[in-house]
Protein backbone atom coordinates (compact mmCIF):
# COMPACT_ATOMS: atom_id res chain seq x y z
CA UNK A 1 0.00 0.00 0.00
CA UNK A 2 1.40 3.56 -0.79
CA UNK A 3 2.12 6.01 1.39
CA UNK A 4 -0.62 8.43 -0.06
CA UNK A 5 -3.29 5.49 0.49
CA UNK A 6 -2.30 4.38 3.61
CA UNK A 7 -3.01 8.49 4.64
CA UNK A 8 -5.78 8.44 2.96
CA UNK A 9 -7.13 5.61 4.76
CA UNK A 10 -5.89 6.91 8.14
CA UNK A 11 -7.70 9.54 7.89
CA UNK A 12 -11.21 8.21 6.68
CA UNK A 13 -10.68 5.70 9.71
CA UNK A 14 -10.63 2.48 7.63
CA UNK A 15 -8.12 -0.23 8.94
CA UNK A 16 -5.86 -1.10 7.20
CA UNK A 17 -4.64 -4.30 6.66
CA UNK A 18 -1.19 -5.16 4.72
CA UNK A 19 0.19 -8.45 3.71
CA UNK A 20 0.85 -10.19 6.88
CA UNK A 21 -0.44 -7.63 9.36
CA UNK A 22 -2.44 -8.44 12.29
CA UNK A 23 -5.75 -6.32 12.82
CA UNK A 24 -5.24 -2.90 14.53
CA UNK A 25 -7.86 -3.90 17.31
CA UNK A 26 -8.15 -7.12 18.30
CA UNK A 27 -10.24 -9.35 21.39
CA UNK A 28 -8.22 -10.70 23.83
CA UNK A 29 -7.82 -14.40 24.17
CA UNK A 30 -9.97 -16.47 26.90
CA UNK A 31 -6.71 -17.29 28.32
CA UNK A 32 -6.01 -13.61 29.19
CA UNK A 33 -9.07 -12.68 30.40
CA UNK A 34 -8.87 -12.10 33.89
CA UNK A 35 -11.74 -15.10 36.27
CA UNK A 36 -14.44 -14.13 38.11
CA UNK A 37 -14.10 -14.28 41.68
CA UNK A 38 -15.53 -17.89 42.95
CA UNK A 39 -18.70 -17.84 44.26
CA UNK A 40 -18.59 -19.01 47.95
CA UNK A 41 -20.27 -22.47 48.67
CA UNK A 42 -22.95 -22.90 50.82
CA UNK A 43 -20.61 -24.92 52.99
CA UNK A 44 -18.20 -21.86 53.36
CA UNK A 45 -21.09 -19.39 54.35
CA UNK A 46 -22.68 -21.82 56.83
CA UNK A 47 -19.13 -22.20 58.55
CA UNK A 48 -18.01 -18.53 58.70
CA UNK A 49 -21.47 -18.15 60.09
CA UNK A 50 -20.58 -20.43 63.22
CA UNK A 51 -17.56 -18.41 63.40
CA UNK A 52 -18.60 -15.40 63.65
CA UNK A 53 -21.43 -16.15 66.39
CA UNK A 54 -19.03 -17.91 68.41
CA UNK A 55 -16.85 -15.07 68.40
CA UNK A 56 -19.61 -12.68 70.15
CA UNK A 57 -19.75 -11.21 66.23
CA UNK A 58 -23.99 -10.99 66.43
CA UNK A 59 -24.24 -8.43 63.05
CA UNK A 60 -21.47 -10.27 61.21
CA UNK A 61 -22.86 -13.94 62.40
CA UNK A 62 -26.74 -12.74 61.43
CA UNK A 63 -25.87 -11.32 57.51
CA UNK A 64 -24.06 -14.63 56.94
CA UNK A 65 -27.13 -16.77 58.15
CA UNK A 66 -29.32 -15.18 56.10
CA UNK A 67 -27.18 -15.60 53.24
CA UNK A 68 -26.46 -19.43 53.81
CA UNK A 69 -30.38 -19.66 54.61
CA UNK A 70 -31.36 -18.22 51.19
CA UNK A 71 -28.75 -20.78 49.76
CA UNK A 72 -30.34 -23.48 50.97
CA UNK A 73 -33.61 -22.40 53.02
CA UNK A 74 -34.64 -25.98 54.36
CA UNK A 75 -31.48 -25.71 56.69
CA UNK A 76 -33.39 -25.74 59.81
CA UNK A 77 -30.09 -25.11 61.95
CA UNK A 78 -29.64 -22.06 60.16
CA UNK A 79 -33.19 -20.72 60.76
CA UNK A 80 -32.90 -21.72 64.30
CA UNK A 81 -29.58 -19.62 65.41
CA UNK A 82 -30.67 -17.18 62.69
CA UNK A 83 -34.19 -16.51 65.09
CA UNK A 84 -32.26 -16.36 67.83
CA UNK A 85 -29.52 -14.13 66.63
CA UNK A 86 -32.48 -11.52 65.64
CA UNK A 87 -34.73 -12.23 69.01
CA UNK A 88 -31.22 -10.99 70.71
CA UNK A 89 -31.24 -8.23 68.92
CA UNK A 90 -34.76 -7.08 69.38
CA UNK A 91 -35.53 -7.53 65.67
CA UNK A 92 -38.61 -9.93 67.14
CA UNK A 93 -40.36 -9.87 63.81
CA UNK A 94 -37.84 -11.23 61.95
CA UNK A 95 -37.11 -13.69 64.75
CA UNK A 96 -40.71 -14.73 64.70
CA UNK A 97 -40.29 -15.46 60.84
CA UNK A 98 -37.29 -17.73 61.37
CA UNK A 99 -38.58 -19.78 63.65
CA UNK A 100 -41.67 -20.39 61.74
CA UNK A 101 -39.65 -22.18 58.76
CA UNK A 102 -38.50 -24.23 61.75
CA UNK A 103 -41.64 -25.37 62.48
CA UNK A 104 -42.85 -26.12 59.37
CA UNK A 105 -40.75 -28.35 58.76
CA UNK A 106 -40.85 -29.77 62.65
CA UNK A 107 -44.16 -28.85 64.40
CA UNK A 108 -42.95 -29.94 67.93
CA UNK A 109 -40.08 -28.36 67.84
CA UNK A 110 -40.10 -27.24 71.83
CA UNK A 111 -37.86 -24.62 71.78
CA UNK A 112 -38.66 -23.33 68.35
CA UNK A 113 -42.49 -23.16 70.34
CA UNK A 114 -40.62 -21.43 73.23
CA UNK A 115 -39.11 -18.63 71.15
CA UNK A 116 -42.34 -18.39 68.73
CA UNK A 117 -43.95 -17.90 71.96
CA UNK A 118 -41.83 -15.44 73.42
CA UNK A 119 -41.53 -13.39 70.06
CA UNK A 120 -45.90 -13.46 70.46
CA UNK A 121 -45.53 -11.84 74.08
CA UNK A 122 -43.08 -9.20 72.75
CA UNK A 123 -45.60 -8.78 69.63
CA UNK A 124 -48.15 -8.37 72.18
CA UNK A 125 -50.06 -11.44 71.03
CA UNK A 126 -50.72 -13.10 74.68
CA UNK A 127 -53.25 -15.32 73.88
CA UNK A 128 -50.55 -16.92 70.94
CA UNK A 129 -47.98 -16.29 73.39
CA UNK A 130 -49.34 -18.36 75.66
CA UNK A 131 -50.74 -21.38 74.00
CA UNK A 132 -46.84 -21.67 72.45
CA UNK A 133 -45.44 -21.59 76.01
CA UNK A 134 -47.41 -24.30 77.20
CA UNK A 135 -47.21 -26.41 74.25
CA UNK A 136 -43.80 -26.28 74.81
CA UNK A 137 -43.75 -26.88 78.44
CA UNK A 138 -46.09 -30.30 77.41
CA UNK A 139 -43.12 -30.75 74.99
CA UNK A 140 -40.28 -31.20 77.97
CA UNK A 141 -38.73 -27.47 76.93
CA UNK A 142 -36.79 -28.52 80.37
CA UNK A 143 -34.50 -30.04 78.31
CA UNK A 144 -33.11 -27.17 77.10
CA UNK A 145 -32.86 -24.94 81.05
CA UNK A 146 -31.94 -21.30 80.10
CA UNK A 147 -34.83 -21.42 77.67
CA UNK A 148 -37.38 -23.45 80.49
CA UNK A 149 -36.55 -20.89 83.04
CA UNK A 150 -37.89 -17.91 80.82
CA UNK A 151 -40.91 -19.97 79.69
CA UNK A 152 -41.65 -20.50 83.32
CA UNK A 153 -41.49 -16.99 84.02
CA UNK A 154 -43.57 -16.00 81.24
CA UNK A 155 -46.35 -18.90 81.36
CA UNK A 156 -46.89 -18.01 85.00
CA UNK A 157 -47.30 -13.77 84.37
CA UNK A 158 -49.65 -14.77 81.22
CA UNK A 159 -51.53 -17.81 83.41
CA UNK A 160 -52.00 -14.52 86.35
CA UNK A 161 -53.29 -12.26 83.30
CA UNK A 162 -56.13 -14.04 81.69
CA UNK A 163 -57.45 -15.11 85.44
CA UNK A 164 -56.22 -18.56 85.69
CA UNK A 165 -54.14 -17.76 88.91
CA UNK A 166 -54.43 -21.48 90.14
CA UNK A 167 -52.69 -22.51 87.03
CA UNK A 168 -50.22 -19.72 87.11
CA UNK A 169 -49.30 -20.35 90.93
CA UNK A 170 -48.34 -24.15 89.72
CA UNK A 171 -46.19 -22.68 87.20
CA UNK A 172 -44.50 -20.25 89.37
CA UNK A 173 -44.19 -22.23 92.38
CA UNK A 174 -41.67 -24.43 89.97
CA UNK A 175 -39.31 -20.85 89.90
CA UNK A 176 -39.64 -20.87 93.96
CA UNK A 177 -38.95 -24.79 94.25
CA UNK A 178 -36.00 -23.97 91.49
CA UNK A 179 -34.25 -21.03 93.75
CA UNK A 180 -35.07 -18.49 90.65
CA UNK A 181 -35.51 -15.79 92.80
CA UNK A 182 -35.36 -12.37 91.75
CA UNK A 183 -37.55 -8.62 92.14
CA UNK A 184 -39.23 -10.11 88.89
CA UNK A 185 -40.36 -13.23 90.88
CA UNK A 186 -41.33 -11.40 93.19
CA UNK A 187 -43.64 -9.08 90.69
CA UNK A 188 -45.01 -12.16 89.29
CA UNK A 189 -45.76 -14.11 92.57
CA UNK A 190 -47.74 -11.02 94.27
CA UNK A 191 -49.96 -10.24 91.13
CA UNK A 192 -50.39 -14.00 91.37
CA UNK A 193 -51.19 -13.69 95.16
CA UNK A 194 -53.54 -10.54 95.10
CA UNK A 195 -55.54 -11.65 92.02
CA UNK A 196 -54.36 -8.61 89.53
CA UNK A 197 -55.01 -9.86 86.27
CA UNK A 198 -52.79 -7.25 84.92
CA UNK A 199 -48.68 -8.05 83.37
CA UNK A 200 -46.04 -7.10 85.58
CA UNK A 201 -45.19 -3.64 83.31
CA UNK A 202 -49.02 -2.50 84.54
CA UNK A 203 -48.17 -2.56 88.08
CA UNK A 204 -49.23 0.82 89.17
CA UNK A 205 -47.10 2.59 90.81
CA UNK A 206 -49.13 2.75 93.80
CA UNK A 207 -49.46 -0.59 94.11
CA UNK A 208 -45.52 -1.73 93.94
CA UNK A 209 -44.64 -1.78 97.37
CA UNK A 210 -47.79 -3.75 98.14
CA UNK A 211 -47.20 -6.39 95.23
CA UNK A 212 -44.04 -6.95 95.78
CA UNK A 213 -44.36 -7.38 99.43
CA UNK A 214 -47.65 -9.94 98.66
CA UNK A 215 -44.96 -11.41 96.05
CA UNK A 216 -42.09 -12.22 98.68
CA UNK A 217 -44.66 -13.98 100.92
CA UNK A 218 -45.97 -16.08 97.70
CA UNK A 219 -42.10 -16.83 96.76
CA UNK A 220 -41.25 -18.27 100.72
CA UNK A 221 -44.56 -20.26 100.76
CA UNK A 222 -43.93 -21.98 97.57
CA UNK A 223 -40.31 -22.11 98.33
CA UNK A 224 -41.60 -24.11 101.78
CA UNK A 225 -39.65 -20.94 103.51
CA UNK A 226 -42.56 -21.30 106.13
CA UNK A 227 -41.27 -19.48 109.39
CA UNK A 228 -40.41 -16.59 106.49
CA UNK A 229 -43.98 -17.04 104.77
CA UNK A 230 -45.27 -16.72 107.57
CA UNK A 231 -43.76 -13.60 108.93
CA UNK A 232 -44.68 -11.76 105.57
CA UNK A 233 -47.87 -12.64 105.47
CA UNK A 234 -48.60 -11.52 109.22
CA UNK A 235 -47.03 -8.37 107.91
CA UNK A 236 -49.10 -8.05 104.67
CA UNK A 237 -52.46 -8.87 106.78
CA UNK A 238 -51.85 -6.17 109.06
CA UNK A 239 -50.83 -3.68 106.43
CA UNK A 240 -53.12 -4.40 103.47
CA UNK A 241 -56.21 -6.62 105.48
CA UNK A 242 -58.82 -4.39 103.67
CA UNK A 243 -57.66 -5.46 100.32
CA UNK A 244 -58.90 -8.34 98.42
CA UNK A 245 -57.16 -12.16 98.86
CA UNK A 246 -55.24 -10.80 101.23
CA UNK A 247 -57.06 -13.40 103.92
CA UNK A 248 -57.60 -15.53 101.44
CA UNK A 249 -54.24 -16.72 100.93
CA UNK A 250 -53.20 -16.09 104.36
CA UNK A 251 -56.01 -18.92 105.21
CA UNK A 252 -54.08 -20.88 102.48
CA UNK A 253 -51.24 -21.07 104.48
CA UNK A 254 -52.67 -21.71 107.81
CA UNK A 255 -54.59 -24.66 106.46
CA UNK A 256 -52.25 -27.36 107.05
CA UNK A 257 -51.51 -26.66 110.49
CA UNK A 258 -54.61 -24.82 111.93
CA UNK A 259 -57.92 -25.74 109.98
CA UNK A 260 -60.38 -23.56 112.37
CA UNK A 261 -58.17 -20.08 111.92
CA UNK A 262 -57.95 -21.05 108.14
CA UNK A 263 -61.83 -21.09 108.06
CA UNK A 264 -61.92 -18.07 109.96
CA UNK A 265 -59.31 -16.05 107.22
CA UNK A 266 -61.37 -17.35 104.76
CA UNK A 267 -65.03 -15.56 106.23
CA UNK A 268 -62.69 -12.57 106.86
CA UNK A 269 -62.20 -12.85 103.33
CA UNK A 270 -65.76 -13.13 102.42
CA UNK A 271 -66.14 -9.97 104.11
CA UNK A 272 -63.87 -8.11 102.37
CA UNK A 273 -64.65 -9.72 98.95
CA UNK A 274 -68.43 -10.75 98.95
CA UNK A 275 -68.27 -12.39 95.74
CA UNK A 276 -65.01 -14.70 96.59
CA UNK A 277 -65.27 -18.08 95.39
CA UNK A 278 -62.33 -19.67 95.85
CA UNK A 279 -62.59 -18.81 99.63
CA UNK A 280 -66.04 -20.67 99.79
CA UNK A 281 -64.72 -23.83 97.75
CA UNK A 282 -61.76 -23.89 100.60
CA UNK A 283 -64.11 -23.88 103.57
CA UNK A 284 -66.60 -26.62 101.86
CA UNK A 285 -63.76 -28.69 100.88
CA UNK A 286 -62.23 -28.38 104.50
CA UNK A 287 -65.59 -29.41 105.95
CA UNK A 288 -66.17 -31.95 103.59
CA UNK A 289 -62.65 -33.21 104.95
CA UNK A 290 -63.57 -33.28 108.03
CA UNK A 291 -66.89 -35.30 107.24
CA UNK A 292 -69.48 -32.55 107.52
CA UNK A 293 -71.19 -31.94 104.15
CA UNK A 294 -74.56 -30.73 105.30
CA UNK A 295 -71.97 -27.59 106.94
CA UNK A 296 -70.38 -27.93 103.50
CA UNK A 297 -73.32 -27.34 101.30
CA UNK A 298 -74.38 -23.97 102.02
CA UNK A 299 -70.59 -22.62 101.12
CA UNK A 300 -70.60 -24.74 97.65
CA UNK A 301 -74.17 -23.48 96.72
CA UNK A 302 -73.37 -20.13 97.26
CA UNK A 303 -69.98 -20.59 95.13
CA UNK A 304 -72.88 -22.22 92.09
CA UNK A 305 -74.88 -19.17 92.40
CA UNK A 306 -71.67 -16.32 92.00
CA UNK A 307 -70.38 -18.67 89.44
CA UNK A 308 -72.45 -21.10 87.96
CA UNK A 309 -70.12 -21.56 84.89
CA UNK A 310 -66.98 -22.15 86.49
CA UNK A 311 -66.30 -26.29 86.86
CA UNK A 312 -64.83 -25.72 90.44
CA UNK A 313 -68.24 -24.73 92.26
CA UNK A 314 -70.00 -27.94 90.32
CA UNK A 315 -67.05 -30.43 91.31
CA UNK A 316 -67.73 -29.13 94.70
CA UNK A 317 -71.10 -29.61 94.89
CA UNK A 318 -71.58 -32.49 93.39
CA UNK A 319 -68.76 -34.01 96.23
CA UNK A 320 -70.71 -32.52 99.10
CA UNK A 321 -74.48 -33.75 97.45
CA UNK A 322 -72.39 -37.40 97.15
CA UNK A 323 -71.17 -37.29 100.56
CA UNK A 324 -75.11 -36.59 101.63
CA UNK A 325 -75.75 -39.47 99.83
CA UNK A 326 -78.06 -37.45 97.06
CA UNK A 327 -76.42 -39.51 94.36
CA UNK A 328 -78.68 -38.16 91.56
CA UNK A 329 -78.66 -34.40 91.79
CA UNK A 330 -74.53 -35.19 92.86
CA UNK A 331 -74.30 -36.75 89.24
CA UNK A 332 -76.11 -33.61 87.43
CA UNK A 333 -73.30 -31.55 89.05
CA UNK A 334 -70.30 -33.71 88.41
CA UNK A 335 -71.89 -34.27 84.39
CA UNK A 336 -72.03 -30.22 84.31
CA UNK A 337 -68.42 -29.79 85.66
CA UNK A 338 -67.34 -32.66 83.01
CA UNK A 339 -68.90 -30.14 80.35
CA UNK A 340 -67.42 -27.15 81.43
CA UNK A 341 -64.01 -28.83 81.93
CA UNK A 342 -63.56 -31.73 79.95
CA UNK A 343 -60.03 -31.99 80.20
CA UNK A 344 -60.06 -32.05 84.01
CA UNK A 345 -59.05 -35.51 85.37
CA UNK A 346 -60.71 -35.16 88.56
CA UNK A 347 -64.19 -34.26 87.19
CA UNK A 348 -64.34 -37.49 85.34
CA UNK A 349 -62.67 -39.28 88.54
CA UNK A 350 -65.75 -38.01 90.92
CA UNK A 351 -68.65 -38.68 88.08
CA UNK A 352 -66.88 -42.38 87.93
CA UNK A 353 -67.41 -42.59 91.51
CA UNK A 354 -70.92 -41.15 91.55
CA UNK A 355 -71.61 -43.50 88.54
CA UNK A 356 -70.65 -46.56 89.98
CA UNK A 357 -72.73 -45.62 93.76
CA UNK A 358 -75.70 -45.18 91.59
CA UNK A 359 -74.94 -48.65 89.63
CA UNK A 360 -74.55 -47.36 86.73
CA UNK A 361 -71.68 -49.25 86.17
CA UNK A 362 -70.64 -48.94 82.39
CA UNK A 363 -70.71 -45.36 82.63
CA UNK A 364 -68.45 -45.62 85.97
CA UNK A 365 -65.86 -47.85 83.88
CA UNK A 366 -66.22 -45.17 81.00
CA UNK A 367 -65.20 -42.24 83.58
CA UNK A 368 -62.29 -44.24 84.96
CA UNK A 369 -60.84 -44.68 81.56
CA UNK A 370 -61.08 -41.22 80.94
CA UNK A 371 -59.41 -39.91 84.10
CA UNK A 372 -56.59 -42.81 83.36
CA UNK A 373 -56.04 -41.40 79.98
CA UNK A 374 -56.04 -37.47 81.02
CA UNK A 375 -53.86 -38.47 84.30
CA UNK A 376 -50.87 -39.84 81.91
CA UNK A 377 -47.68 -38.02 81.21
CA UNK A 378 -48.94 -38.12 77.77
CA UNK A 379 -52.20 -36.25 78.22
CA UNK A 380 -52.61 -32.92 76.62
CA UNK A 381 -52.11 -30.85 79.67
CA UNK A 382 -50.80 -27.72 79.45
CA UNK A 383 -52.65 -26.69 76.31
CA UNK A 384 -55.35 -24.94 78.18
CA UNK A 385 -56.51 -24.17 81.42
CA UNK A 386 -59.87 -24.43 83.07
CA UNK A 387 -61.59 -21.94 85.22
CA UNK A 388 -61.78 -23.32 88.46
Amino acid sequence: MTARVLLIACLLGVPSIGAGQAPATQKPSAASRPKAAARPSFAQVSADAARARTAGNVDDAIALYRRAVGMRPGWDEGQWYLGSLLYEKGKVAEAKAAFAQVLRVHADHAAALAMSGLCEFQLGNHDTALRLLLRSRQLNIQRSPEIATVVRYHAGILLTRFGEYEAGNQVLTEMASRGEESPQAYEAFGLNVLRMPILPSEIPPAETSRVELAGRAGFAMAARHLPQARGLLEQLVAVHGKTPHVHYVWGVFLLAEDPPRAIDAFKREIEVSPSHVPARLQIAAELVKQGDPAAARPWAEQAVAIDPQAFGPRLALGQVLLGLGESAPAIAELEQAVRLAPGSPQTHYMLAVAYQRAGRTSDAERERATFTRLSSPDAGAGTGVPRP
